[in-house]
């Protein structure tokens, strides 16, 4: 019969060509064919086409097999549903190795020819499984460049506390803080945010973390705004026209508390006084690697002893409650006016206050960053 013998032809392709890599047998059950492909487009093939697909899969799946669960047979056509398994240890299409077993599903429908040709194909693959791992592959790539450029160490200052708080969503955003050691005992501190998610926002965090620590330190002044303005001449050249990066940086000098800043359009850092009130570090200016010939003005408080300022990411007051309202920065700046001064860590109380706000099962869609400095009170 031939339907039977239809049948026997997939099985011999599966089991010769797919699972063995005879190659050479591709020819004999291939003639030139017309595939019709998942997403409805429609390719003219031929068992050249077969080879380079084998060797393509069998490369980056060294141990690819397919198995036949079911096969029904009609007149010329076949209907075959399959099993496809590997081990993902080669780069396979833009997706680099796992070392993880994938499985897929496929449904493949091939029409012979009298002669026993294959002549036409359709088939549905779950292209999703191997999508999904694409992503995840990349959102493990992206995290790891994320936490590389992050500071392994705070740095010590006597009469200050320094608190830092990074919270990751679970897709990557371009979040990043860090600090620069100058001369003559200042410190520089940076809070930032790259636009997008994924690899771009966390090369493009990397590329100006690298590049605001070399023009921190090669310029060695306590002009922030000169260092803001070179970063972003050097920043322009190295990202997407798509992209951008908000910056407000600071330079801290612990012996007299005097705070100089400049803000590359960065959400507005708070600052709670000892009497009490809760106020801005305003200072404008445009984001980094956006406009060329930016300057950025410079602005400067002093710091008394009990005194806290705040420097967080948008991801905290964008986070919003199971009715949609956002946390924002009325609610945000009360938090600090209430807790600024008591015991304990702002940054702390902060995500606990923002957990309770958000309620269970809030989904984090935003990295949040939390950078507190705050004068020690002297002990009597």
């Amino acid at each position: 019969m031939p339907a039977e013998e239809n049948k026997a032809i997939f099985r011999r392709y599966v089991e010769e060509v797919t699972n063995q890599g005879n190659l050479e047998v591709a020819d004999e059950i291939f003639g030139s064919y017309l595939a019709h492909q998942s997403d409805g487009s429609t390719l003219e093939r031929g068992p050249e086409d077969v080879r380079r697909f084998t060797e393509e899969y069998r490369s980056a799946f060294p141990d690819w097999r397919v198995s036949i669960d079911e096969q029904i047979a009609e007149g010329d056509k076949v209907v075959n549903r399959v099993t496809l398994r590997g081990t993902h240890q080669r780069e396979f299409r833009d997706m680099a190795p796992t070392g993880k077993e994938v499985e897929v599903k496929a449904v493949t429908i091939f029409r012979f020819s009298e002669e026993g040709k294959v002549v036409e194909t359709w088939d549905y693959f779950d292209q999703l499984r191997l999508v999904r791992q694409s992503i995840v592959q990349e959102l493990r790539v992206a995290r790891s460049i994320q936490e590389a450029s992050l500071p392994k160490e705070v740095p010590t200052l006597e009469g200050w506390e320094i608190s830092p708080r990074y919270q990751p969503a679970r897709e990557v955003g371009g979040d990043f803080y860090d600090f620069h050691l100058l001369s003559e005992g200042r410190l520089g501190l940076v809070v930032g945010d790259a636009t997008g998610k994924g690899v771009p926002a966390a090369l493009v965090m990397s590329t100006t973390c690298g590049m605001l620590q070399v023009t921190a330190g090669a310029l060695d002044s306590s002009s922030p705004g000169e260092v803001l303005a070179q970063v972003n001449e050097t920043l322009l050249a190295r990202i997407p026209q798509n992209m951008f990066v908000t910056c407000f940086y600071a330079i801290l000098d612990p012996e007299s508390g005097t705070l100089r800043y400049a803000n590359a359009g960065h959400d507005l850092p708070y600052l709670h006084r000892s009497n009490g009130n809760t106020e801005q570090l305003k200072a404008r200016g445009m984001p980094l690697g956006l406009m060329p010939a930016m300057g950025y003005e410079e602005k400067e408080t002093i710091l008394d002893a009990g005194e806290v300022t705040l420097l967080y990411s948008d991801g905290l007051v964008e986070a919003h409650d199971p009715r949609g309202e956002m946390l924002g920065f009325p609610r945000l700046r009360e938090l600090v006016t209430e807790h600024a001064g008591e015991e304990g860590s702002l940054g702390d109380f902060l995500l606990r206050e923002l957990y309770t706000f958000t309620g269970e099962g809030w989904e984090q869609e935003d990295d949040i960053t939390l950078l507190t400095l705050k004068r020690s009170v002297p002990l009597s």
